[in-house]
């Protein structure tokens, strides 16, 4: 079983996956790390970017300056797009390669994709799960986190698809819209439906409990 874990920008996609890994030691892909890597110095990404914007976009250690990158690629629907079809394709390679490679040997991995349907990946996993909170949650977390103006919060929430239109795909939700405690619980209840005791199988003798309550 491949999960597809999604959501909206500052929805809580990193919150879930820590909750995955620490009590239930399940192998999280994430996607934000791949897309890191693409567009690291010595990557094709990282040439061709630098020749569109020149060295402006660099910090003076000669790294991408990803603050002046993001104003300008969320101001902009024609350079995000032209940036996304730099990254897309390179994340999509490397979960192709772990596919292969993980197959059907894990009982349960997830693949951490916040543009999921965006980069149309949704057929390299088995089950979409989106996490979900209300829009102004989102650009109030955006704000606290990153130091953003509303309208910068506002612009990096509607770059990306409607979330109404993710919930409507998925195949489960977690509502993040409460506290941590019904997060959780919504995440045990999932994982006792599709994968938990499979999960609890391979890790027997450690703490993990499983349960509808």
């Amino acid at each position: 079983m491949i999960i597809g874990l999604t959501g909206g920008i500052a929805t809580g996609k990193s919150t879930v996956t820590k909750y995955l890994q620490n009590n239930y030691h399940i192998k999280i892909y994430d996607a934000d790390t791949y897309a890191r890597d693409a567009v690291a110095p010595g990557q094709p990404a990282f040439a061709a970017i630098r020749e569109r914007y020149g060295a402006e976009v660099l910090t003076p250690t000669g790294e991408l300056n990803r603050a002046w990158l993001g104003e300008r690629v969320f101001g902009d629907v024609g350079e995000r797009r032209w940036l996304e079809s730099l990254i897309h394709p390179q994340v999509r390679r490397q979960y192709e390669r772990i596919y292969a490679q993980t197959g059907h040997r894990e009982a349960l991995v997830v693949f951490s994709i916040p543009l999921l349907f965006e980069a149309q990946m949704t057929d390299l996993v088995q089950q979409v799960w989106v996490v979900w909170c209300t829009t102004g949650q989102q650009q109030q977390r955006l704000m606290a986190r990153q130091g953003l103006t509303p309208a910068q919060a506002q612009a990096r929430v509607s770059a990306q698809l409607p979330l109404y239109l993710k919930m409507w795909w998925a195949d489960h939700l977690l509502n993040n819209a409460g506290t941590y405690a019904d997060l959780y619980r919504q995440i045990d209840i999932l994982m006792a439906r599709v994968g938990g005791a499979r999960v609890a199988d391979q890790h027997q003798g450690s703490s993990i409990a499983v349960g509808l309550d």
